[in-house]
């Protein structure tokens, strides 16, 4: 309640440091993120294990091959992240002032998550596509390379050559992704933390490793599929007669459940595992500190 009170210093820097704090902390564990993230999206193009992708890229393109379209991947940080968890404190916090103050019940929380994922992806889906892009990239045929050189040139590029509407090719399965992963993210993490602080009696450092952990587990399980479809939407190339190998999100489900079963959803899913949970962790860790910071310095 006291808490409540604080936010006096009136104007523009209480509405918004929350998406300022979200973009500054998911921009830190981006860095840190990138180079699992660019051998995920390899596995998931086809050029085998984690293993062989990490070798392959290492001696055929140089350790610079791994931070690859780290400035798309900042610029969605800096836009989907800065969006959605700026928007889902101001969500929980609207939710807590009409609940009384009284904490939100779970399905609450995860009502906020699905929304502020929604808004998120929307707001970042073009810099998700130049990221996808850029990190494709190098896996065509030197014909077909589009030679982005960063993020805002892909971005350029995207809207001469294809239109301004073409930043938000696949961006339904983006937002249906961002959903779920959200959703998964908050949920899992709630309950975790209840478990690990209160059943288990963890302190607050096991308390946040351990939850992060669980979360982002089930944040990778709800959102892959999604991941899965919106990355090949997003980097199809047309044949020779000009033609798309899908027609849309739902065709490449369909398409891919035929040829592959449900298992092809899941392609890469350790890795993809393995690279949402510390990135939920740190994002959450980065976020604490800078939290820390400004109460320091008095902001």
């Amino acid at each position: 309640m006291g808490e409540e009170k604080k936010p006096q210093p009136s104007g523009v820097w209480p509405t918004v440091k929350p998406f300022v704090n979200g973009g500054a902390s998911g921009m830190l564990a981006t860095c840190v993120i990138q180079p699992i993230d660019m051998i995920k999206v390899r596995i998931q193009l086809g050029q085998g294990s984690a293993a062989t992708v990490a070798k392959n890229m290492l001696k055929e393109e140089g350790f610079g091959a791994f931070y690859k379209g780290l400035s798309a991947g900042l610029l969605r940080q800096a836009t989907y992240t800065t969006a959605r968890l700026g928007s889902f404190k101001m969500l929980t916090n609207k939710a807590i002032e009409a609940n009384d103050g009284k904490p939100l019940p779970l399905y609450q929380k995860a009502l906020c998550g699905l929304t502020a994922g929604a808004i998120g992806a929307s707001v970042g889906s073009p810099a998700d596509l130049a990221l996808i892009r850029m990190q494709a990239d190098a896996t065509l045929p030197a014909v077909q390379r589009r030679n982005y050189q960063n993020a805002f040139h892909a971005l350029y590029r995207i809207v001469t050559d294809e239109g301004v509407l073409a930043l938000w090719k696949g961006a339904g399965p983006t937002v249906v992704r961002a959903m779920a992963l959200n959703m998964g993210m908050l949920a899992s993490y709630d309950q975790s933390v209840e478990f690990f602080k209160d059943s288990l009696g963890f302190g607050e450092a096991a308390t946040v490793l351990g939850a992060s952990t669980v979360s982002g587990f089930f944040a990778s399980a709800c959102s892959l599929p999604f991941d899965y479809v919106k990355t090949q939407i997003q980097k199809m190339q047309p044949d020779a007669e000009g033609k798309y190998p899908y027609s849309g999100s739902m065709d490449c489900a369909l398409k891919t459940l035929k040829s592959g079963g449900p298992f092809k959803f899941y392609t890469g899913f350790p890795v993809y595992c393995v690279r949402i949970a510390p990135h939920v962790m740190m994002t959450w860790i980065f976020l604490n500190q800078i939290q820390k910071m400004e109460k320091k310095v008095g902001l």
